[in-house]
């Protein structure tokens, strides 16, 4: 794998060289948006529920983690869900431990198979509506190896929007990450520079295994949403953060981040 350092780093080495400083990431302070106690500062929207209604228990805290889990649905009848923390941020660094585990519910689509993943720049949960499946957003997906194949976990994935890569527009929905494939149920950490509309990238053991830049609103893969949501062509500079419920257990024992200038 070719390791590609970000910006930062490198104009951190710079500074150590020449002068005594700190790269931004090291100045400012880490918010943990999780508490390990409970989720308050989030708000949960799971689709064909209003606002808030938790159904089924989906999102939950157990023993100290954020768990996402399916033990009251008989069925997943396409309950997509977000749990969102109550505010937007524009340039970040956000670090995520997770850990897929258990079995996927009865009537979850194939694709949702050891998947998850967070959602970045994302229309507000006020927003959405009341049967929409995925928040216009970014999402560093969250893919869990079967075993045999593999499986690259932070991959990205636009429901709404539309990246560049390489200073041209790319329309796919699904872009795989040079990254590695976890089949068991340990533990990832995954941190995302975030760079305003300059650009973010996916980092896994300080290894930038994807970057893009410019994400704006506008293609599909996103049903149910308000119509005066969606103004393709515009610029996203910023927004919330998410955590989805795709129909595969999951948990999480991290998610915090450092505001960058």
């Amino acid at each position: 794998m070719t390791r590609k350092y970000p910006l930062s780093i490198i104009l951190f080495t710079i500074c150590l060289i020449f002068t005594s400083c700190e790269p931004q990431e090291q100045k400012a302070e880490w918010i943990n948006l999780f508490n390990g106690q409970n989720l308050d500062g989030w708000h949960i929207k799971i689709r064909g529920y209003e606002l808030d209604n938790n159904f089924g228990n989906t999102f939950r805290v157990e023993d100290g983690l954020l768990t996402v889990g399916y033990e009251a649905y008989e069925n997943f009848d396409d309950r997509f869900g977000h749990l969102f923390y109550k505010e937007p941020f524009s340039n970040y660094l956000l670090r995520i431990e997770y850990r897929i585990l258990g079995d996927q519910v009865s009537g979850g689509p194939g694709w949702a198979f050891k998947n998850s993943g967070v959602m970045l720049h994302s229309q507000s949960p006020e927003s959405m509506g009341l049967d929409q499946d995925f928040p216009i957003s970014i999402e560093v997906q969250f893919l869990g190896g079967d075993g045999e194949n593999e499986r690259p976990t932070g991959n990205l994935c636009t429901p709404g929007t539309h990246v560049e890569m390489n200073g041209k527009l790319d329309e796919r929905h699904c872009i795989t990450a040079n990254a590695p494939t976890y089949h068991r149920e340990e533990w990832v950490t995954i941190d995302v520079l975030v760079e305003g509309n300059d650009k973010i990238s996916h980092i896994i053991d300080g290894d930038t295994v994807i970057s893009y830049t410019k994400p704006v609103i506008g293609g599909g893969v996103v049903d149910g949403y308000n119509e005066d949501a969606k103004p393709d062509g515009t610029a996203l500079t910023g927004g919330y953060i998410a955590l989805q419920s795709e129909s595969h257990p999951i948990q999480f024992r991290t998610v915090k981040l450092k505001k960058l200038d």
